[in-house]
């Protein structure tokens, strides 16, 4: 069973990283915003204080083998989600901003060769700050992964790509961009490969960074991959990974697995959003509403209701990541806490909006994470992608395909 209280070490890593979010990010929160950029200097101070964003950095290799052999439980997962919501309430933007291997790492950790981990996933270090990329999204294919039209040629030494990927968390800084493409049409989802492309690959380039409402602070790129010839070596997980059957997915496969890793993130950040907005505005409720009056008590029911939401999407996050420390499929409860997450605390920032009034106007904190939490919803798979997926496991034991 999962526990509800955390250990020693979960609690020491909540309490630092809060520290984190509270002295570093909240004083540069608003500032970073507006200008649509995170500072460089700051960015270099917090590689040089070892902070990074490695959603696979929190899972620990001698914890894995420990407890394959019964003698040690894995707690990466729980430990990420932990973090991850304390950074989200610091600020979202800053917090996708951190360096490090960010959504990128997943999948170069569950499906890379030995010799692809020690490549791409140890460049993290505090001489400079570097940071790693997922590209999957195209113009065409954003929730439906299986419709990407990006194509991989196999030639000599490796392949070459072509085509565009779009909403790129990091894309135009990035070291290296794990990008998913299709090596053969006709054979659908078993046609899809992933490679790992680095910086500075002739024929790969960020096209433009894009303009958002929301989590303006972080960089959003469009990549463009023109006759760019990627080496055999970068094929992530290496050809014997794809030649089990013409009917193996392994490409398609490793996305997906990917989302099971990262939703619970997605979650946290979400989490941490409300919580965020829901704190601020209790304190201005308790602290400037006159108690005698009929709103402070409708503004005190809808704080209360706000306060259990979001304690039922943190026990989600924990069960989904707890499953995922023990090596149970977890796809179900991804799905399930990403989509009750984002659209939580969706609701709590426009709640928090509605009793805060004119004061929570623009240029105020709430009403700048009421327009970072909008995207929570959208990415890392729709909401309505996240019911298709719980719809699936749901009647997967009953032989029915939904």
């Amino acid at each position: 069973m999962i526990s509800f209280t955390l250990s020693e070490q979960q609690q020491q890593i909540k309490e630092m990283t809060h520290w984190f979010a509270k002295h570093e990010m909240r004083p540069i929160s608003m500032v970073a915003d507006k200008i649509g950029n995170v500072p460089e200097e700051w960015l270099d101070k917090v590689n040089q204080m070892g902070i990074h964003l490695n959603t696979s950095s929190f899972s620990n290799d001698k914890n894995d083998s420990a407890n394959k052999r019964g003698r040690k439980e894995q707690e990466g997962n729980r430990m990420g989600v932990i973090a991850t919501e304390e950074i989200a309430w610091g600020d979202p933007a800053i917090a996708l901003s951190l360096p490090g291997a960010g959504l990128g790492g997943p999948p170069i950790q569950s499906s890379g060769t030995k010799e692809q981990k020690e490549r791409f996933l140890t460049i993290f270090k505090k001489d400079k700050a570097r940071w790693g990329a997922y590209a999957l999204t195209e113009p065409e294919a954003g929730s439906d992964a299986s419709a990407i039209q990006m194509t991989a040629k196999k030639v000599s030494g490796g392949y070459i790509l072509n085509g565009q990927k779009i909403f790129i968390t990091n894309g135009s800084r990035a070291s290296w961009v794990v990008v998913f493409a299709t090596a053969d049409a006709t054979l659908g989802r078993a046609g899809q490969r992933a490679f790992v492309v680095e910086k500075g690959t002739p024929g790969f380039s960020s096209t433009r960074l894009v303009e958002k409402m929301g989590l303006r602070a972080n960089e959003t790129a469009e990549l463009l991959f023109e006759d760019c010839f990627v080496p055999i070596e970068n094929l992530l997980g290496g050809e014997q990974l794809y030649k089990r059957s013409r009917s193996d997915q392994s490409g398609f496969e490793m996305a997906m697995k990917t989302f099971d890793s990262t939703r619970p993130i997605v979650a946290a950040m979400a989490i941490g959003i409300a919580r965020a907005a829901f704190e601020y505005t209790l304190d201005v409720v308790q602290r400037d509403f006159p108690t005698s009056g009929k709103f402070y008590y409708l503004a005190t029911e809808m704080l209360a209701e706000i306060d259990g939401n979001i304690a039922a999407a943190r026990l989600l996050t924990w069960e989904a990541a707890w499953k995922a420390d023990l090596g149970l499929a977890n796809a179900k409860e991804a799905a399930m806490c990403k989509a009750y997450a984002g659209q939580m605390a969706l609701d709590v920032c426009a709640k928090c909006l509605e009793l805060l009034g004119p004061t929570g106007l623009e240029g105020h904190i709430v009403e700048k994470l009421y327009r970072d939490v909008k995207v929570f919803d959208i990415f890392e798979g729709t909401n309505e992608i996240q019911h298709l997926v719980i719809a699936r496991r749901q009647y997967e034991p009953y032989g029915i395909r939904v």
